[in-house]
Order: structure tokens, then sequence, then C-alpha cells
């Protein structure tokens, strides 16, 4: 048993900001005095710093996620009549990009551990309109890049990674988002890596792509004023970027702190009856916490509510069952499962362990109670 009280969020940003105050601080005056807050000198030097972290020739900062994902698939060339393959177990988001350019998401179900998409049921799907296939690393577990890797080779296709919540994991050794043809990434106040507000990067070693990328991300054009093709305003804001220089040098140590807590939660959960916990595997990077739970798991999450304790559903509609592509007529029976089943706890790098103890032990009652009712 726990005495730790008080509300538990599902994530809490301030012990980070409180340790890189100054820092922070330094950084956000150096922009504001410069008066350059569009593509100022940090964004020239994050994106350098973070290019040389992932190992990569190119790094290019664009508004948000979404951007670097539609972005990173038009200058591939991709649009439509073309065809992507892609998880259902995901934030909209990634099908919403391949939709953008004006190709068709092709979707394929995903493995029941990890939730993300399974390499061998790709191949079955690969068409002569297929042009790429789109991994997530979801909660920041890469996925089985080996698999994807040959079938694109084999097939003379690109591989865009959707990293938006796996910056710094790391697949045999490999950044995720640097295998593949290019990686996308988020900095989503929440991710690993967070800014203030939205920004996005494309990762690559592709000369092509990234002068592409450049050029789409301020109205398609290399020289001011001298528009190309029709681009998009999707530029990295010079604070959110020196917030990131300073965030940068942490994020590993973050992340192992991640790994402990999510370490510590598997021992406390391990043998409770109902809760399927994640491996701690190797890589791994702990965006979420997610477990499966073997019984109703609205209930399960109305409970830790009552308890003071926030979680979140991460995604309760697999992607194929929205609106917008339900007439695609998929059934992949274990994304829908996951959807019905997946409970995300809070995590954070300096999460006490006195409120992991308090969760571990909300679950168990929650489904003790659940059990009375059965």
């Amino acid at each position: 048993m726990t005495t730790e009280t008080g509300f538990i969020p599902i994530l809490d940003l301030k012990p980070q900001y409180e340790s890189l105050k100054s820092d922070l601080q330094v950084a956000i005056n150096r922009v504001v005095e410069s008066g350059r807050f569009v593509m100022g000198p940090d964004v020239k030097a994050f994106e350098a710093e973070v290019a040389q972290y992932l190992g990569v020739k190119h790094a290019i900062g664009v508004n948000s996620g979404t951007d670097a994902l539609f972005i990173g698939l038009r200058a591939l060339g991709i649009g439509p009549g073309d065809e992507v393959i892609t998880t259902p177990f995901t934030y909209f988001a990634t099908a919403e990009s391949i939709s953008h350019v004006g190709a068709t998401p092709v979707f394929v179900d995903v493995d029941e551990r990890t939730f993300n998409i399974v390499p061998e049921l790709i191949e079955e799907k690969i068409t002569e309109r297929t042009k790429a296939i789109l991994p997530v690393h979801l909660f920041g577990r890469p996925a089985e890049m080996g698999g994807i890797m040959a079938l694109a080779e084999r097939y003379d296709l690109k591989v865009v990674e959707d990293c938006a919540q796996s910056f710094g994991a790391r697949y045999e050794g490999r950044q995720t988002g640097t295998i593949g043809t290019m990686g996308a990434y988020s900095f989503f106040p929440s991710k690993n890596l967070g800014a203030y507000g939205d920004g996005g990067l494309i990762a690559t070693n592709d000369d092509a792509l990234a002068s592409a990328a450049r050029m789409l991300r301020v109205h398609g054009a290399k020289e001011k004023y001298h528009n190309e093709v029709v681009g998009y305003n999707s530029r990295l804001d010079t604070i959110q970027a020196a917030i990131l220089r300073v965030k940068l040098p942490h994020v590993d140590a973050w992340n192992e702190d991640r790994r402990r807590v999510a370490a510590l939660y598997g021992k406390l959960l391990e043998y409770v009856p109902g809760v399927v916990a994640p491996e701690v595997t190797e890589g791994h990077v702990f965006h979420q916490y997610t477990v499966r739970i073997n019984g109703n798991r609205n209930e399960v999450q109305d409970g830790l509510k009552k308890a003071g304790i926030d979680t979140m559903v991460y995604y309760p509609v697999p992607v194929h069952q929205l609106p917008l592509y339900r007439e695609l007529d998929y059934h992949l029976p274990l994304a829908e499962k996951a959807a019905g089943e997946l409970l995300s706890l809070p995590i954070w790098p300096t999460m006490e362990e006195p409120k992991q103890y308090r969760v571990a032990e909300a679950i168990r009652q929650a489904l003790a109670v659940q059990k009375q009712h059965a």
C-alpha cells in the first residue's frame, strides 16, 4: 500500500521545465532580442545538431509532425493513383497525410503484442500502384524494420517512418527514422523531445528528397519570390528550435528514465490478473506506457479516474473504421481488439515510485470490483 495522494496526471512536464528553467529562459531571450522569429539562426543550428544526433545528412524543420509526413510523401513524388501501405492503429495524421497528397492508404493489421504493423502481412497488399510503406513506431517501440526494409528492397518501395512517438528509439542500434527513406518526427509538447508548441522534422540521407522538402516548406521556393511549385507555409518557429536545442542533449537520459519507470510498472503489474504489460525491449523509449486490459477497459479507466489517476485511450477507433475510410471495407481484428482493450497509464521521466505503486493498486482494485460484479 502507499500513502501517496493527490491527482496523478497522464504526463507531468513541470519537473523537466524546472530542471532547465534558466537555460530555457536564456534561449528564449536570445531569440526575442534578435528579432528573428521565423527561420532564424537557431533553426539552422538545431537542424545541424539534430542531424548529428540522428546520424543523417539532412534534417529539415517543419511546422508539425503531420507536415513532416505529408511534405515528405510529396517530396518523394507520391500522389494521386498511388498506394501507401500503413497501419490502422495510429493517430489519424498518419493516414491523413497519405490522403493529403492524393494517394490511397492501404491498411495492414498489427501485432497483438507490439501493436505495430506486421511485416508478413504487408507483402500480400503490394500492387503495381504501391509506392511506399509507412510504418509507425507506436508508443515508442520500434516497428520490425528488418522485415519491412527487406520487402521495400524486393519491390523497390520507399519507406517513410512515422517517428512521432519514437524520438531517440533505436532498432538494432540505429535511430528510428534513419533506417528507411526518411523519418518524420513530431515535437508536440507531450513528445519525448517536445517543444512548447507545434514543431516537426524530416530526416533523410536522400539529397533530392531533402532539397524538395526544403522548397515545399517555404511556399515551393528555393529562392525567395522565385516560387517553382505550389508549396506550404510550414516552418519550424525559431523560438521552438531554440527550446529544442536546450532539450536535445538530455533526451537520451530522459528516455532511459522512461525505461526505468516502465520496468517498475512491469514488476508491479506482473501478477495482476487481467493486465498484460508491455515488454521493456531494447530500443523502446516508452512515449506511452500502454497495457492491455482483459476485461472492461472503460470500467477500469473510470475506476482510476475516481482514484484521481489520469489515463488515456490510444486509440478508441482504428483509422480504418473512421467515417473517411469506412467505405474501404477493412476488417482488421487485432487492431479492432486493441482499440477496445488498451489503456495508457501515467508516465514521465521523473515519475516518483509512490505514484506508480498507487496506479498499480488502483488497477488491482478496479479489476477486483469488476470481478465482483461479473
